[in-house]
């Protein structure tokens, strides 16, 4: 059996991940972290991102009866989503994901500055949600899109990802991808040996790039 990709640990707080849009990114970390969890995940979707088809794909079923999910396709019912969640959610709540934060409030049918005060207040619910139930909130949001420093000015952590030929690269203050697995095979970086040998992992490193242990372009 393919182990699941290593992803960053989520903490409680706000956890921004900078995620192209149609990435798969979003779902590999927030299904890690429910999975490692005890209690409940809420899913507020936009933009679709919650493709069942793709869920069941990444997570087990024990994961996903774990997980709930509720969609929005305007800015004005994300909202209306979001505000709602502290009638709703206790301390059984572990994570809160709201992919393409964003996107909706960027759409022509919100004006300005009604977009940013929406988006705001949103916002603030979120970051509310993460204090007040000590749980993890994972957001995302494409690099350099609609309203990301205001996104970003409500995260205490930032993961970046890119897409490479053997899966996603994650790179945060404390986590970087260095080994991918596939089925029947796995691939380390250099990096990884350097972690795994310390002080000598320089010299090792090259040695198994030498023997064909390591990819230099993954």
């Amino acid at each position: 059996m393919t182990p699941p990709p290593p992803t960053p640990d989520l903490s409680p707080g706000v956890t921004l991940l900078w995620a192209p849009p149609r990435s798969t990114a979003l779902h590999q970390v927030a299904l890690s972290a429910l999975h490692a969890a005890a209690g409940l995940g809420v899913w507020v979707d936009a933009r679709d991102v919650a493709s069942t088809t793709l869920l069941g794909d990444l997570a087990t079923p024990r994961t996903l009866r774990r997980l709930r999910i509720a969609r929005s396709w305007t800015a004005y019912q994300h909202h209306e989503l979001v505000r709602r969640l502290p009638g709703l959610l206790d301390a059984r709540t572990d994570l809160v994901v709201a992919p393409a934060v964003a996107s909706l409030y960027a759409d022509d049918d919100v004006p300005s500055p009604e977009d940013r005060r929406y988006l705001t207040a949103t916002l603030t619910v979120l970051a509310e949600l993460a204090r007040v139930l000590d749980c993890a909130v994972l957001v995302s949001a494409p690099p350099g899109g609609a309203f990301a420093d205001l996104v970003r000015s409500y995260a205490g952590y930032e993961i970046a990802v890119e897409r490479t030929a053997l899966g996603h690269r994650f790179v945060a203050e404390d986590f970087e991808t260095t080994v991918y697995w596939g089925d029947g095979w796995w691939q380390t970086t250099i990096p990884y040996w350097v972690d795994l040998l310390g002080a000598a992992g320089a010299d090792a490193a090259a040695t198994a790039y030498d023997l064909g242990l390591v990819d230099a372009e993954a």
